[in-house]
C-alpha cells in the first residue's frame, strides 16, 4: 500500500468516520479505522458493530492495499501535521505504517485488514432517493421526540414509513410525538415501515451537512439494516426490532383555544422564562386571552422558582377561545429550537390534555407535547 493525499481531506475523513468508532468496544479492533485504496481512492471506515461510515479521499495510489489503524492516534497525528501532502505506505517489515508530510515523519504499528469487521452490504430490498435538505430538516424536527433510555428500545429510535412517494418519520418518547413527512424523489412499489436508531439520525444529518446531491436509501430485504449513500460517504446502519406505538392516535383532533404566533417572540419569551424555571422544576406556565376590539390576544409566558425568583413575559398573538396551560420549558426550547417558521399554531383542549403545535406554512410537520399539572 502506497499513497498521497492532501492533509486537510484525509483530516476531513478521519473526523467524518470516527463517529462510528467504538469507545467501548467488545472487539478491540473496533477502535481501529480501515484504509484502503479503492478505484484510485482512498477509503476510511469505522464501525461500533451497529453503525458504520465510509467515505472516499481523493489519492494518488502507487500501491493497492489495506490495513487498520488505531482511531485517535491517527486522527491526533494528522490533525496536527501541515496542509500539504500526506505520503501513506505500509511498510514491508511488518504491519507498521509510515506517514510523511513535508519534514515531519511518523510511523504506527496496525492490525491487519482481514480482521476487521466486514463493513455490510445492503442490497436487494428498497431502494428510493430523498433531497438531503428535506431529509435533514425531517431529521432536524424528529429526533428531539425520541427516547434517550433503553427502558423501551422502539422508543429509541424513529419510526420510517415509507408510502409511495412519501417518506414520514415519527418518534415518540412517552412525553411528546413529533410527525415529519418529506416527498420521496423515487417512489416505491411496496410500502415499508422501520425503526432506525434515533443516534444513526444524529450522526447522519450532522454528516449530511456539506452533501448537495439527493442521498439513496436502501433497506435490505429482512428489514435489519438501512444503507444512507451520497457520492463520497456511505452509513450503514441496524435496525431496531420490535413495534412502534401506533402515533397517529395521539395526535389530539379538535381544540378550545387556538393561537397563532409568532415564532421569534414565542422563542424569546420561552428563552427568558427558561431562566428561572431551570432553577426550579423546569416548568413554564401560559395563559391565553383572546384580543377585544382591535387589540390583538395575548400569551403571558411565565416561570417562578422559589429560590431565584419569577419572569412574566407577554407576546401578542390571534387567538380563537382562550385557557392556560402548562410545559416542561425544555420541551418547549427544543421544539423552538427546530423551528425556522415565521409562525407557529398551538391548539389546547384545556390545561390537562395534550398541547399540538403545527405550522401554517407546512403541513407536513405536527408536534405534541404533554402537559404538566400544576397549582395555579
Amino acid at each position: 500500500m502506497k499513497l498521497t493525499c492532501l492533509q486537510e481531506n484525509l483530516d476531513r475523513g478521519l473526523n467524518i468516520v470516527s463517529r462510528a468508532v467504538a469507545t467501548r468496544p467488545t472487539l478491540p479492533i473496533t477502535q481501529n479505522i480501515l484504509l484502503t485504496t479503492d478505484k484510485g481512492r482512498l477509503k476510511l471506515a469505522a464501525t461500533n458493530l451497529e453503525i458504520a461510515i465510509s467515505c472516499w479521499i481523493g489519492a494518488k495510489v502507487e500501491a493497492e492495499g489495506a490495513i487498520t489503524l488505531p482511531a485517535n492516534l491517527l486522527g491526533d497525528f494528522i490533525h496536527s501535521m501541515p496542509q500539504d501532502t500526506v505520503s501513506i505506505k505500509l511498510l514491508p517489515a511488518g504491519k507498521i505504517v509510515e506517514l510523511k508530510c513535508t519534514r515531519f515523519e511518523g510511523r504506527i504499528h496496525g492490525v491487519d485488514a482481514k480482521d476487521f469487521p466486514p463493513i455490510p452490504e445492503v442490497g436487494e430490498g428498497l431502494n428510493t432517493r430523498i433531497d438531503v435538505e428535506a431529509l435533514r430538516q425531517a431529521i432536524s424536527r424528529v429526533v428531539i421526540t425520541a427516547a434517550t433510555k433503553d427502558s423501551r428500545p422502539v422508543l429509541t429510535g424513529v419510526s420510517a414509513k415509507f408510502n409511495g412517494d412519501t417518506l414520514t418519520l415519527a418518534g415518540a418518547d412517552g412525553y411528546r410525538l413529533s410527525i415529519h413527512s418529506v416527498p420521496l424523489a423515487e417512489a416505491i412499489k411496496e410500502d415499508v415501515e422501520v425503526i432506525i436508531p434515533a443516534k444513526t439520525l444524529r450522526e447522519l444529518n450532522s454528516l449530511l451537512s456539506n452533501v448537495k446531491e439527493p442521498v439513496q436509501v436502501t433497506i435490505n430485504a429482512g428489514k435489519s439494516q438501512i444503507l444512507f449513500r451520497s457520492k463520497d460517504l456511505e452509513v450503514v446502519s441496524q435496525l431496531i426490532v420490535g413495534s412502534f406505538p401506533d402515533y397517529i392516535k395521539l395526535v389530539p383532533e379538535g381544540f378550545k383555544s387556538k393561537v397563532t404566533i409568532g415564532v421569534d417572540e414565542f422563542r424569546r419569551a420561552v428563552k427568558a422564562a427558561w431562566v428561572f424555571a431551570s432553577e426550579g422544576k423546569g416548568i413554564i406556565r401560559m395563559v391565553i386571552t383572546p384580543g377585544e376590539d382591535i387589540l390583538p390576544g395575548k400569551v403571558m409566558v411565565s416561570s417562578s422558582s422559589e429560590q431565584v425568583g419569577g419572569d412574566d413575559g407577554e407576546v401578542d398573538a390571534v387567538v380563537e377561545g382562550g385557557g392556560r396551560i402548562a410545559f416542561d420549558g425544555k420541551f418547549l426550547n427544543q421544539l423552538l429550537g427546530v423551528i425556522d417558521d415565521s409562525q407557529l399554531v398551538m391548539e389546547i383542549k384545556g390545561e390537562s390534555s395534550p398541547g399540538l403545535f403545527l405550522l401554517p406554512a407546512d403541513d407536513a410537520y405536527k408536534h405534541v407535547i404533554m402537559p404538566t399539572f400544576i397549582q395555579w
